[in-house]
């Protein structure tokens, strides 16, 4: 990047800066530095009035003015949206007014004597995304200011949220406004993901940079700063756009393309580095440029426009870590009290970094219902609401979070009166979880005596102590790759063994199925890639190389896992459940695999198993035609009913856009397991489900009805799903469900549910 000759506009407010850098570092207090600070805007603005509002408990309050009479200061006082002042603050924006009173927002205050003044230009005092104040100028005449005198305006208003931040004026607690925020309580909405309820304090999974010093000792030093930040953020979009799961064409790879080109703008950095050239340093410069990008962005109705610089937002965000050395996720810095975490997207390693004691509940602004993110966090007992638009800028580091995704909303800073409401419902909830608790030792026994085994899906070691908290039947899937995506490594065989002895030891006498290791796709693992698989790339990772097709290609993977599976049983019986299955040969690979560990075992005196059940996840449809060939050689069969819907309805699981639009109550879905479960009938092969379906009562009452009696599903739903068996007459609801599969109603959902109500099934 060249060095750029400084502008009209950088000129005008270095030398604002140099004469505010002495006031700053004098000695005297806070209310004769602004004093100064006001008098030499004017002056370098040849403008007879300057003012400073700041924001003291909810209100503007006019702290130090140049024009307007003195008998003002302290005295006038505007509430966020009134008057100019006001509105400037409410909305972060700058206006520029050749003849004020012809705003609509206009409030005349006549203890200031402004009434002489005709023009007005005034630029909001942001700190944290937040205004804080506005900085003010005025003219006699009717004339709008030049843009070389807003943006020096602009640049002074970076200068001074320092100064009275560190003076002590910010009054933090009031807050403030930024975009659509304000200083009260905001409401957001979204799609309920895990439901909970939780309250918590905002935590970004990237945090915000908060820059603490603005004016520029060394303007070239900053200047080379922003050059290796640049360079650095750079190499970072490329290897990004050549990771295998971005793949090599499609939508998603033209979004990168655009992600790239901004990151090479040479516009962008153009104006960075005159930000620099006005005597501000690399982190301010950054900060003052994506200040006017977010004015920008409020401009722009163009929803297409809008995500653009939604991505020019983003690498905003990422030059800033970079260059002041901030680049660790909020796991990495550790949380110091109950929070929430806000973050664009996560992975469901990156969930798992967190502190399971602080981390009460996430939001998101994507997310979809069977991502395994979502997946991992029902598992965790954190509520999730995703799809949550633009919570990154309307929720505040620190913010007091009130979370009910069964409300499918999240308030921030809430009034006491929003949180005594909470905490009520929040009571009502704790009594239910109590009711349902009290079912603990009560069997999963439906009204006309048909028994379901109700068991719990786990994947750490802590969460095997839900079984007697739940009075669940045993573990019908444990993710034995939780393990691998917390470790920094491969997790060595003698590791894996002691989990697997330590659950089979907690569950006592029942029954815990192991699936193998399911990673690949969204879950992949750094220390699992080569060369090769880089620059390969796939297009669709959730169909591609993983699971049974990656432990099976990686077969040393799959006999460590085997033999310690097997050791950990040792004179027990063990269940053992392969992930993905495509074909029967895929099956018989994977068992072979492991009846040659057994052996091996066996050959050398050591103590395996007692028994050994087999057991496949019909996740990929095409298994489904083969299950005359497969069931013969099954101990059991589990459908796995998150990726079997995807596959379904070639709808990605991790597109928010598909979110919401293909429901598990659907004909299409019902049908395709009312065959598999009447097939796995006639074959005498036990069937159960240990997808997301499974564990609401709704659903779980429909998949009842197609003959399915084994339901695997998250600790927090056993007891209201339990609830719901044991108001149930299963015998009748059987009866009902051909009728409805034959007409295939596109409203079935509503079909079932109408038919529960009237029954008085038990489906809160």
């Amino acid at each position: 990047m060249a060095v750029p000759v400084p502008s009209p506009a950088a000129t005008a407010a270095r030398e604002i800066l140099t004469r505010l850098h002495d006031v700053m570092a004098g000695r005297t207090n806070a209310q004769s530095k602004l004093n100064n600070v006001v008098q030499i805007i004017g002056e370098a603005l040849t403008s007879e009035v300057c003012s400073i509002y700041l924001l003291r408990e909810g209100v503007l309050e006019l702290f130090a003015t140049r024009g307007l009479a003195q008998d003002a200061v302290h005295v006038t006082k505007l509430a966020f949206g009134e008057g100019l002042v006001g509105t400037i603050a409410k909305h972060v924006e700058t206006l520029n007014l050749d003849e004020a009173t012809s705003h609509p927002e206009f409030a005349y205050k006549p203890e200031t004597g402004e009434d002489l003044f005709h023009s007005f230009a005034g630029v909001p005092i942001v700190r944290r995304e937040r205004a804080v104040g506005v900085l003010c100028v005025q003219h006699e005449a009717s004339r709008r200011y030049d843009d070389v005198e807003i943006e020096a305006l602009q640049t002074v208003a970076m200068v001074l949220a320092e100064l009275i931040a560190a003076a002590g004026l910010i009054d933090e607690s009031s807050g403030g406004g930024a975009g659509a925020r304000d200083n009260g309580p905001a409401q957001l909405t979204g799609l309920k993901l895990v439901d909970g309820m939780a309250s918590g304090h905002a935590v970004f999974h990237q945090p915000r940079v908060v820059v603490e010093h603005t004016v520029a000792e060394d303007v070239e030093v900053e200047r080379q700063r922003v050059y290796s930040a640049f360079r650095q953020m750079r190499e970072q979009i490329d290897r990004m756009m050549g990771q295998a799961e971005f793949g090599t064409a499609g939508e998603h790879q033209e979004v990168l393309e655009t992600y790239k080109m901004f990151a090479y703008d040479e516009g962008w950095s153009r104006r960075i580095n005159e930000a620099i050239s006005s005597g501000l340093t690399a982190e301010a410069a950054i900060e003052r440029v994506q200040q006017r990008q977010r004015m920008r962005m409020r401009e722009i109705s163009d929803p297409l426009l809008a995500d653009r610089m939604h991505d020019l937002e983003d690498l905003s965000n990422r030059l800033l870590r970079i260059v002041s050395g901030q680049l660790g996720t909020a796991a990495q810095m550790g949380l110091r009290q109950d929070s929430i975490l806000i973050a664009r997207n996560l992975g469901p390693a990156e969930l798992l970094e967190y502190d399971r004691r602080r981390l009460k509940g996430v939001v998101l602004e994507e997310g979809s219902l069977t991502a395994h993110v979502t997946i991992v966090a029902r598992a965790m007992g954190i509520p999730v609401l995703g799809r949550t638009k633009d919570v990154r800028h309307m929720v505040a580091e620190g913010d007091l979070l009130l979370l009910d995704t069964g409300q499918q909303r999240v308030v921030a800073r809430p009034t006491a009166t929003m949180e005594e409401a909470f905490e009520a419902k929040l009571a009502v909830t704790q009594k239910r979880r109590a009711e349902f608790a009290a079912l603990r030792d009560q069997p999963a026994l439906s009204k006309d005596g048909v028994r379901v085994q109700l068991m719990m899906n786990a994947g750490l070691r802590d969460d095997v102590a839900a079984l007697d908290i739940t009075g669940a039947d045993g573990i019908g899937l444990f993710r034995t790759e939780f393990q691998f995506l917390v470790s920094a490594t491969l997790p060595q065989r003698e590791r894996q063994q002691r989990l697997y002895k330590d659950v089979m030891d907690a569950a006592g006498d029942r029954p815990v199925i192991f699936r193998t290791v399911d990673i690949g796709g969204d879950k992949a693992l750094p220390y699992m890639k080569t060369d090769g698989e880089d620059a390969v790339g796939e297009e669709n990772p959730a169909m591609g190389w993983r699971a049974l097709r990656l432990a099976l290609e990686r077969d040393a993977l799959m006999k460590a896992q085997a033999r310690a599976l097997l050791e950990a049983a040792a004179g027990r019986t063990l269940h053992i459940m392969f992930p993905m299955v495509s074909e029967p040969w895929e099956y018989e690979a994977a068992r072979e695999l492991v009846e040659q560990q057994r052996k091996w075992l066996a050959s050398r005196g050591k103590l395996g198993p007692g028994a050994v059940r087999y057991g496949a996840m019909l996740e990929v449809p095409a298994l489904a035609e083969m299950l005359d060939q497969l069931l013969p050689r099954l101990d059991f069969l589990s459908i796995g009913t998150n990726d079997l819907t995807q596959f379904l309805f070639a709808a990605d699981r991790g597109n928010p856009r598909l979110a919401e639009r293909y429901d598990w109550l659907s004909p299409a879905i019902l049908r395709f397991l009312a065959r598999v479960a009447t097939t796995c009938r006639e074959a005498g092969v036990p069937v159960g489900v240990c997808g997301e379906m499974g564990g609401r009562p709704l659903e779980a009452l429909a998949l009842l009805g197609l003959g399915i009696d084994r339901l695997s599903i998250t600790p927090a739903a056993v007891g209201p799903v339990k609830a719901m068996i044991r108001s149930l007459d299963i015998g009748a609801l059987r009866e009902a469900m051909p009728p409805w599969l034959a007409e295939a109603p596109r409203d079935l959902r509503q079909r079932i549910e109408s038919w529960a109500e009237n029954q008085g099934v038990l489906l809160a």
